[in-house]
């Protein structure tokens, strides 16, 4: 029985991450969540580049998977 409360437990805290990723990605001029700025040169686009994989984590765990298409293919 304890099966099922971990896996909806588990399922909120990814739903959470997920949405936690976007919401810091879709507030770029705001800068309310802003942990780097966007003017050091490299690294301030590593947070952005970090959210982004952690919203394509969040939705392939739930059965989207948007990488796979651009993966590279083995010569025939």
């Amino acid at each position: 029985m304890d099966q099922p409360k971990r896996n909806v437990s588990k399922s909120l805290a990814m739903a959470g991450i997920g949405l936690a990723a976007l919401a810091y990605l879709l507030n770029p001029g705001w800068g309310i969540f802003e942990l780097l700025p966007d003017n050091l040169p490299i690294i301030g686009n590593l947070d952005e580049a970090g959210a982004a994989l952690l919203v394509l984590g969040t939705l392939r765990y739930f059965g989207l998977d948007l990488i796979t298409p651009f993966q590279r293919k083995p010569p025939a």
